[in-house]
């Protein structure tokens, strides 16, 4: 048998389990052998990478000398690293995120840490679109699911969102809208809209409660894209029962400005931009 396709000295890689006959355990040692590489080691010797990976010298060296043939792997002085080639391994995958699926695992952990509901929205004509969702344990009868439209003007996520247009975009936004109440609470004079839209740019969230509906609370802030347009919204949600507007500020902006900064963090790496968003 071929050193590289795996021997019984080598065994499976890290005491792996053994695999289906589908399995291709050549594959398995070549991501072994370029997971071997750190940011805290990015050269290693041939010696290091075949133990670090349990196989023996000779198939790692199989693999290292491969990898250079593609492009994948430098060498100097006997001590192999990384190239960027092998970045091209990871960026069709990185291509096909979206802002929704990027968002999920951050709502969800929001979600979790304040026991309330998060969701990321987006800006689509005069409403705000439902992209991504985490419910608490706790019930908000909202009816909201993936897919929902609501007035811009009534949401903490529609005021980020109007924030984040331009003067003339605003303008023409506020010519065209029906400031329709939802409650007895909603905001229905396009000056005062106007200027909430402005508080809201300036310090860079809003809180909305119980306009868009009656015993419901939500704080919001941008998500910025790569080149500092604003992509999206996440908000966080409450029954105005458990919780003040007060409250609901304290308790949830840093977690939401965190949840945030480690989303814009993944949209950099990935380049989501706008138009993306809604896959």
């Amino acid at each position: 048998m071929d050193e590289a396709a795996g021997t019984a000295a080598d065994g499976p890689v890290d005491g792996a389990a053994p695999r289906g006959d589908y399995f291709v355990q050549s594959l398995e040692r070549g991501l072994a052998v370029i997971k071997a590489f750190s940011a805290a080691e990015p050269e290693l010797t041939l010696s290091e990478i075949a133990r670090r990976t349990g196989m023996t010298r000779a198939a790692a060296r199989r693999f290292l000398l491969t990898f250079v043939d593609l492009g994948y792997v430098a060498v100097t002085d006997r001590r192999f690293r990384l190239r960027p080639t092998v970045l091209e391994l990871g960026f069709t995958y990185l291509t096909t995120l979206s802002l929704p699926q990027l968002a999920m695992p951050y709502l969800v952990a929001l979600s979790e840490e304040l026991h309330e509901t998060a969701s990321v929205a987006v800006l689509d004509g005069p409403d705000v679109v439902y992209v991504a969702r985490s419910g608490s344990r706790r019930v908000m009868v909202t009816g909201i699911t993936i897919g929902t439209r609501l007035p811009a003007y009534a949401s903490s996520h529609g005021r980020v969102l109007l924030a984040g247009l331009t003067d003339e975009q605003l303008d023409a936004y506020l010519d065209q809208v029906r400031l329709v109440a939802r409650t007895a609470r909603t905001v229905t004079d396009p000056a005062v809209l106007r200027e909430l839209v402005a508080e809201t740019r300036e310090r860079g969230w809003s809180l909305v409660d119980q306009e868009l509906e009656e015993g419901v609370t939500a704080i919001a802030v941008p998500v910025h894209g790569p080149a500092g347009e604003v992509l999206g919204a996440m908000n966080v949600g409450t029954h105005s029962a458990r919780h003040t507007p007060e409250q609901l500020h304290a308790l949830a902006l840093d977690p939401l400005r965190a949840a945030v900064g480690q989303l814009e963090r993944d949209l950099l790496l990935t380049g989501v931009r706008t138009g993306q968003q809604l896959r």
